[in-house]
């Protein structure tokens, strides 16, 4: 083992994911003169990223050596960690898996992980990885892969079945189950400890405590009674039915549960928020890049709060250390889901690998309305994978938010009509 690691990051041209990732790296100091490639098939965006990263490196003092290049083929032989964030055409096609479901009649509440849209998302974003992984597979054998990319449960599906990659799946949404809870309980959310487990954008609270560690869940369920029935009342209403609180938010559980939209609306994702940020992050890194001292100090003030970054340092350098959410095989940890499934669970990261805390069973309403994802992802891996349009549409079925079967044939007839151009494994009849 070299002293320093390489790490390539594919994806890299993106205004968050790129930048944020280099901006870990150089704000860790195990990290610190790693060799850095950047990958992504958009040659201009590549070029801007490396250039800031010329620029904060030097700043920050991190003496990492960076490199780009729109090849991957060309960054992986040698990698120690191919951290990866890539989309077939995201935000365009996300569009289309919202409105055509919706056009339907299919009252779905995001359209991206679950639902139909979770579905397409899928369909498109398997081949792009597994291909991914058959490079690293040749020419970095002994890489970890980092994954970012949704639908997670389902990628790391087809890696885990289809692959022989050391992989983890990272997701920051437990972020947002301790605001909530914060929010709630009136408490910073410093002073909170969860544990969450289940898959990913649908786990549950099965642990609440104090950082002195006294037990708080009975409080929360004290303040949860008497606070504003407006805020999470999806969340509000899984919890009174399955006895767990949901660790993720409304929009996200919401993607799993058929009538979600009740509480949840049929607005959709924030597409017209989402560009506004983009700009304003390619505008940051204009004024990086045109030698604004003031903006380079913003980028280096802290850290994007992604766990990629230190899971790669702890692993690098053998720190044993305790990671809230991770997504891996599951192996025992989630007692009542199947081995093979792909759960979101605490983990301890050392020099050893990754290794799933074993969090017991889940209630069984739980476990079933997390079984039936399971079920799910499966048909869809094998879908995305074989070209299997019957696997598909029995993915459809299954699915909660999916009123009939007809509709499911007609919905998943349009999905792949409209994006026959990035599903060759369907074949033009499939389309």
């Amino acid at each position: 083992m070299t002293q320093t690691p390489h790490i390539v990051l594919i994806g890299a041209g993106s205004a968050l994911f790129g930048p944020e990732t280099l901006r870990d790296i150089f704000k860790c100091e195990a990290l610190h003169g790693s060799r850095v490639t950047l990958v992504d098939v958009h040659a201009e965006h590549l070029d801007r990223v490396l250039a800031l990263g010329h620029a904060l490196n030097r700043a920050s003092g991190a003496n990492c050596h960076l490199a780009a290049t729109t090849d991957r083929r060309q960054a992986l032989p040698g990698a120690d960690f191919v951290i990866v964030s890539v989309a077939v055409e995201r935000e365009r096609l996300w569009k289309l898996d919202w409105e055509i479901p919706l056009k339907h009649g299919i009252r779905h509440v995001l359209g991206e992980n679950g639902g139909p849209g979770g579905l397409s998302h899928a369909l498109r974003n398997v081949p792009l990885l597994l291909g991914i992984c058959r490079d690293i597979e040749a020419l970095a054998p002994d890489a970890w892969l980092v994954n970012y990319t949704n639908p997670m449960s389902r990628l790391c599906m087809a890696v885990a079945r289809h692959t022989h990659v050391k992989f983890v799946g990272l997701c920051h949404q437990i972020g947002e189950g301790y605001q909530v809870v914060s929010t709630i309980m009136d408490v910073p959310v410093a002073e909170l400890r969860i544990r969450a487990a289940g898959l990913n954008h649908f786990t549950w609270i099965t642990d609440l405590r104090l950082a002195d560690g006294r037990d708080a869940y009975p409080a929360f369920r004290t303040r949860l009674a008497v606070s504003d029935p407006t805020y999470m009342p999806l969340s509000r209403r899984l919890c009174d039915v399955y006895g767990l609180y949901p660790a993720v938010g409304d929009r996200h559980a919401g993607e799993y549960i058929g009538d979600a939209w009740r509480d949840v609306g049929l607005d959709g994702y924030e597409f017209d928020i989402y560009e506004t940020w983009v700009d304003a992050v390619w505008e940051s890194i204009a004024a990086v890049l045109a030698g604004d001292a003031d903006e380079v100090a913003t980028w280096l003030g802290e850290v994007s709060g992604e766990r990629g970054v230190p899971i790669v340092a702890a692993l690098w350098t053998g720190t044993n250390q305790v990671e809230e959410s991770v997504n891996v095989v599951n192996n025992g940890s989630i007692a009542n889901l199947p081995a093979d499934a792909i759960v979101e669970v605490p983990a301890v990261v050392d020099g050893g690998g990754i290794q799933p805390l074993v969090v017991g069973a889940l209630p069984a309403g739980i476990a079933a309305l997390c079984a039936r994802q399971v079920t799910i992802q499966e048909l869809t891996v094998q879908a995305a994978v074989a070209g299997d349009r019957q696997a598909a549409l029995q993915a459809l079925c299954l699915d909660p938010v999916i009123p009939d079967m007809s509709t499911a044939q007609v919905v998943l007839d349009e999905l792949l009509a409209a994006h026959a151009a990035y599903l060759p494994q369907f074949g033009v009849a499939g389309a």
